[in-house]
């Protein structure tokens, strides 16, 4: 169906390098902590756009402010992405060598929301925003168990639209996260990613 995305997903050839890596999923997916475990591995820094665009207590940052902090950080020689926002989704995917889609359960998914909110009870994650502590809602539960019926067939045609030379990563589980990851690491040591 889409000849360039990587449907061999984590087995496939990465590439050369990813210097420029944009990762997306539903919520509870594992985008941050994919993103802090890559940045760490490879020295590239991380940039978590709900840290970025939430101000304390959940106040949103304007869709132009948004537009152009992203257009400013996806012309530095290196930076690992990690979140949705869809309006402006289109920056980092364009600008990205590698785009890693988290395609997880949406079971999964919700298990994980549950189980940061309780972690995080009256606290902010670490990759959110100064005084945004973790919550739940029933709107953003619908949107996660809606994802892989609502989002996912947009998510896909926006990858089958990326230039050839964008490598795409698509993992469906824990499990190939962790392959994914220990990929990283033996090709890190043979100088290749």
């Amino acid at each position: 169906m889409f000849s360039k995305l990587m449907v061999e997903k984590y087995d496939a050839e990465v590439g050369e390098s990813m210097k420029k890596i944009a990762i997306i999923g539903s919520g509870g997916s594992g985008k941050s902590t994919l993103a802090r475990q890559l940045g760490y591995k490879l020295d590239i820094e991380v940039f978590h756009l709900d840290a970025m665009f939430w101000k304390p207590n959940w106040v949103g940052t304007p869709k132009a402010e948004q537009r152009r902090v992203q257009h400013e950080r996806v012309n530095k020689d290196a930076w690992i992405f990690d979140g949705n926002y869809g309006s402006t989704m289109d920056i980092r995917l364009q600008a990205a060598d590698t785009v890693i889609f988290l395609d997880i359960s949406r079971v999964i998914c919700v298990g994980r929301i549950i189980k940061r909110r309780i972690k995080y009870w009256n606290k902010p994650r670490p990759d959110m925003g100064k005084g945004c502590d973790e919550r739940i809602s029933f709107p953003f539960l619908k949107w996660v168990w809606s994802y892989p019926k609502v989002k996912k067939p947009e998510i896909m045609n926006k990858l089958a639209q990326l230039p050839d030379e964008t490598k795409v990563v698509i993992l469906s589980s824990p499990k190939e996260v962790e392959r994914f990851l220990e990929r990283v690491e033996h090709n890190e040591t043979t100088g290749t990613v």
